[in-house]
C-alpha cells in the first residue's frame, strides 16, 4: 500500500473518465510524490470497483498528461508535474487546490496578458473585415456605464471579445490556451475572481471600445499599448492582494 494514497472504490458503472481524474488527484494534490511507484492494474482496479480495462484507458489519460512514466517491465511511476505536465492539467490544478487560488489566478491572467496583448497586435495586423466587425461587435456588448448587470454577464462580454480578438489573431495555438484558461477559471469560480477585486477591467467599456477601434483602424501600435495598459490591471490589483 502506499502511504498517503486513500482509494475509494467507485459506486457506480466503471468509467475511466472517473478513474482518470481521481489519479491525476492523487498526483497533483501530493499524496502521489515523484518517483511513487502506482499500484498494478489488478490492484487499481480492485481499489476502484472497476474493470482493468477502464483502468488501463486511465493511465494512458494520466501518462498523456505528463504525470506518470510507464515503462516496459517496469512500475509505472509518477512524474513531477511542474516539470513534465502540460497547459491541459490547470483545471484539474484548479479543483484540487494543489495551487492557491490566488496564486493561480496570478498565474492565469499574466498568461492571459502575455497571450491577449500578443492577439491584439495580431488581430491589428491580420484580421479581416469580417473579423474586424466581430471585434466591434463584440466590444459593443461590455455594459453601459451605470448599467445594472450580473457578474456572470459582464465576464461573458469579456470572453465574447477576447475570442474575437484571438480568432481575429489567426493563431490557433493561442485561440487553444484560451480554451484552457477559461476552463481553470471557470473552476475557480467568478465568486474568487470578484472577492479579489478584479472585476474593474472587465467593466471599462470605454477601454474596450477604443481598442476595438485601434484593431478596426491596423494601428498595430496602439492596439498593444492599451491592450497591455488595460490587461495589466488586474495583475496590479493582485500585487496588492494579501
Amino acid at each position: 500500500m502506499i502511504i498517503g494514497m486513500e482509494i475509494q472504490p467507485i459506486e457506480r458503472a466503471a468509467v475511466s473518465d472517473e478513474v482518470l481524474g481521481r489519479l491525476v488527484t492523487e498526483i497533483l494534490s501530493g499524496r502521489l510524490a515523484p518517483g511513487d511507484p502506482l499500484p498494478a492494474e489488478r490492484e487499481l482496479a480492485l481499489r476502484f470497483g472497476v474493470n482493468r480495462h477502464a483502468i488501463r484507458e486511465a493511465l494512458k489519460g494520466v501518462r498523456q498528461a505528463g504525470l506518470v512514466r510507464i515503462s516496459q517491465g517496469d512500475k509505472t511511476r509518477v512524474l513531477d508535474w511542474r516539470e513534465n505536465a502540460g497547459l491541459d492539467v490547470l483545471t484539474a490544478l484548479a479543483a484540487t487546490g494543489a495551487v492557491p487560488s490566488a496564486e493561480l489566478i496570478r498565474d492565469v491572467f499574466e498568461m492571459r496578458r502575455s497571450i491577449a496583448v500578443d492577439a491584439a497586435r495580431l488581430c491589428a495586423q491580420r484580421a479581416d473585415d469580417e473579423q474586424v466587425a466581430r471585434v466591434l461587435d463584440a466590444a459593443a456588448t461590455y455594459p453601459e456605464p451605470g448599467e445594472v448587470v450580473t457578474p456572470e454577464a459582464i465576464v461573458a462580454a469579456d470572453i465574447e471579445f477576447w475570442i474575437a480578438v484571438i480568432n481575429g489573431s489567426g493563431n490557433i495555438a493561442y485561440r487553444l490556451a484560451m480554451n484552457t484558461m477559461l476552463s481553470g477559471l471557470e473552476t475557480i469560480g467568478i465568486p474568487a475572481i470578484r472577492h479579489l477585486g478584479l472585476l474593474e477591467e472587465y467593466t471599462d467599456r470605454d477601454s474596450h471600445v477604443r481598442l476595438a477601434r485601434h484593431i478596426a483602424d491596423h494601428d498595430v501600435e496602439a492596439t498593444t499599448a492599451l491592450a497591455t495598459t488595460l490587461l495589466s490591471r488586474v495583475l496590479d490589483v493582485l500585487a496588492t492582494t494579501k
